[in-house]
């Protein structure tokens, strides 16, 4: 095995914090990625990683050989990519999380374009409400919807969401039409807690520049999207939604649109991937068509 293949396989156990976990992303056995830390521990001269039963973390010298092993595997994908006799033609597996709506409603009809333009590329598709951790779990890049805080990845910015106040029509016929904030505490919310934390979102709009906030009763809670909209739908409450995920449902009436005058502030949609000198080029012809993608749904 050459060293940048010795380099690759360990900065791999590093962000997946396991041998067992590096090893199922790279599709290598563990023997393997176990005998390659030892060969390189061995041609340095130096402990690279401390071992525990349940986790594997770089020592000091490691994490400093971490960061130099990086930048090398960055600088000859690059090269590489640049001096191939297709110049044109990234390969290779690219794993790509996204919320589940805009994956299946969006992104999967799609794909057999980006496929067709790529055809030495292969996509593993993960769809969730959840927030993977793209580091251990290998993943190349990742669609995130509202704000990020992860100063570990880097963000590419693609636009904004706008977000619709929605109700049935079963709903309004039983509750009325709220026409100002004023009337909200009279009426229910299907109400929405993050996968994440567990929280539940408060119904926000803004009002003359100001941000304002009010926790809704409703005797539903979801917390996915899909659940979101089918609870509308049931007439079991009010939900803010974006304006994308409801189109079908707002032409054939069976949603409506409510106070057009005091909405959400939009949510701004993020395309994360690991901090790298250099993107692979796969992930970034990727990036580059579903920002063209998604263009016409969202506000620039």
């Amino acid at each position: 095995m050459d060293r940048i293949d010795l380099f690759r396989i360990f900065a791999r156990v590093v962000e997946s914090a396991s041998f067992t976990h590096a090893a199922a992303t790279l599709d290598l056995p563990r023997s393997t990625v176990s005998t390659a830390i030892q060969d390189l521990e061995a041609r340095l001269g130096t402990r690279l990683l401390a071992r525990t039963t349940r986790r594997v973390a770089p020592t000091p010298d490691g994490a400093t050989f971490y960061e130099q092993c990086v930048r090398l595997v960055a600088d000859i994908e690059e090269a590489e990519s640049q001096f191939r006799r297709d110049p044109a033609g990234p390969r290779g597996a690219l794993r790509v999380d996204m919320p589940g709506r805009i994956g299946r409603l969006v992104v999967a009809p799609a794909l057999p374009d980006f496929l067709a333009r790529y055809p030495d590329i292969t996509i593993e598709l993960g769809v969730t409400d959840r927030a993977v951790n793209l580091i251990e779990d290998g993943t190349d890049c990742a669609l995130r919807v509202g704000p990020i805080h992860d100063s570990a990845l880097i963000a590419r910015r693609m636009g904004e969401f706008r977000l619709l106040n929605l109700a049935s029509p079963a709903y309004l016929a039983r509750h009325g039409m709220p026409r100002h904030p004023d009337d909200l505490p009279a009426h229910q919310a299907v109400r929405y807690a993050s996968p994440a934390s567990g929280r539940v979102e408060p119904w926000e709009w803004l009002q003359d520049g100001t941000l304002r906030t009010l926790t809704l009763p409703g005797r539903v809670t979801v917390n996915g999207a899909e659940a979101l909209i089918a609870c509308c739908l049931a007439g079991l409450g009010m939900i803010q939604v974006p304006a994308f995920d409801v189109q079908d449902h707002l032409r054939s009436g069976a949603l409506v649109d409510l106070l057009p005058d005091w909405r959400a502030e939009p949510m701004p949609l993020t395309l994360l991937h690991p901090h790298r000198r250099h993107a692979a080029r796969r992930v970034r012809v990727f990036a580059d068509w579903l920002s063209g993608l998604m263009a016409p749904l969202l506000r620039s």
